[in-house]
């Protein structure tokens, strides 16, 4: 393939990708353990927004923000119209709506598979009220996170647990509009240590079958047992018309949260290839970031994420999907295997440069970032209200 045929193929590639990035990612959030407050973390809704509005403007990949609904909604449906105002003063659109049925005393021994009728009655109403949310704020994506399970054998009755979570989540379904999508995640370990209620994608997958067509799986990089096969669950997904979403991030143990490849690139790499393989069936695929930006900068950690993630989709982007199907084909492994991994090694960034300044954008958004002065206004503006909130533990 020839330079100008590389040009062309990134180019229409990173025209086409988008990434979602989480209110979240943008406040002072930590470990189990504690946090380590930043001082230009955003302390409001209002600034979240205007955090990845600076993000999009600079990187022109992230125009969404994902929100966590006791978080950023503690009104519920009321907050809707203060939320479209704030996107259309910062050019950012509401994206994926997050429930919190994790966070509240009552869910000690679960939420929507709590033996207590009561407690399920809560948690399903906070999953409803979270659809209602979406629809008056135009948001297409329900993205259920359920963190239930048990720490101790015997302690719960996993079958009982698994109807009461297909209850919940056939609820749920009933109630989207058409346009609408329930994404279910899974984790296979913590805060329980035991058995997780959803603690795979194959328990996902089974829970959105049953739960109706509007049901999908979300794949979150982080949420696997040491060395699993990512894109194989990905290429299975995509198979079957199941793969609704990612929340893309990096580990080194477990669920660290880290910045997407900051560890392993070459996994994002074997991720985004086997999605580009299967573009008819990826079309509908949602990516978002879910990351804990505890110690690096919230802002510079967030352009850095969304720069890499456009760098890999390049390179993914230029693998010769048809001559490495006739590699594949003749069992020419060491042949196959080079073609696949020249794209991996080939750098994107000269080209990726380009294209950011053919779309109007800065070739460099990091050292633009720095160059503007953003990071250290927002910790003017709001370094006391930060300190004021004290070092609390999560």
């Amino acid at each position: 393939m020839n330079n100008e045929a590389q040009r062309e193929r990134v180019f229409k590639a990173l025209d086409g990708f988008r990434i979602e990035l989480p209110s979240w990612g943008f406040a002072n959030t930590g470990t189990r353990f504690g946090k380590f407050l930043q001082t230009a973390a955003a302390t409001s809704l209002e600034e979240k927004f205007a955090d990845a509005g600076q993000v999009n403007r600079l990187t022109g990949a992230a125009p969404t923000v994902a929100l966590h609904v006791l978080w950023d909604l503690p009104n519920g449906v009321k907050d809707a119209p203060a939320v479209k105002a704030l996107a259309e003063k910062y050019g950012v659109r509401p994206g994926s709506i997050n429930p919190n049925i994790f966070q509240d005393q009552e869910y000690k021994y679960g939420s929507i598979a709590n033996p207590s009728a009561e407690i399920r009655a809560k948690a399903l109403a906070h999953l409803l009220e979270s659809v209602e949310i979406a629809t008056a704020v135009n948001s297409a994506d329900i993205s259920i996170w359920d963190a239930d399970g048990s720490s101790y054998p015997g302690t719960q009755s996993i079958r009982r647990r698994i109807e009461w979570t297909e209850e919940a989540l056939g609820k749920v379904h009933a109630a989207l509009s058409p346009a609408q999508r329930m994404l279910v995640e899974y984790k296979p370990f913590e805060p329980f240590f035991y058995h997780t209620d959803i603690g795979d994608w194959g328990m996902a997958l089974a829970y959105a079958y049953k739960a109706g067509p509007q049901a999908k799986v979300l794949v979150d990089t982080g949420h696997h047992y040491q060395g699993q096969n990512i894109e194989q669950i990905v290429a299975w997904l995509l198979h079957l018309g199941m793969l609704g979403g990612f929340h893309f991030n990096d580990r080194r143990y477990a669920d660290d949260d880290l910045t997407i490849a900051s560890i392993d690139p070459y996994q994002v790499f074997r991720i985004f290839h086997e999605i580009l393989s299967d573009a008819e069936r990826a079309a509908g695929v949602a990516f978002m970031v879910d990351q804990s930006h505890n110690l690096k900068g919230k802002m510079e950690a967030m352009v850095q994420t969304v720069v890499t993630a456009q760098e890999i989709w390049a390179r993914a982007a230029l693998v010769d999907r048809e001559a490495l199907a006739v590699l594949q084909n003749k069992c020419d492994l060491v042949s196959a295997e080079e073609l696949f991994r020249g794209s991996f090694f080939w750098d994107a960034r000269p080209v990726v440069r380009e294209w950011r300044e053919a779309r109007g954008l800065p070739a460099d958004p990091l050292a633009a970032l720095k160059a503007s002065g953003y990071v250290e206004e927002a910790a003017r503006q709001r370094g006391a209200r930060n300190a004021g909130s004290g070092a609390s533990y999560a």
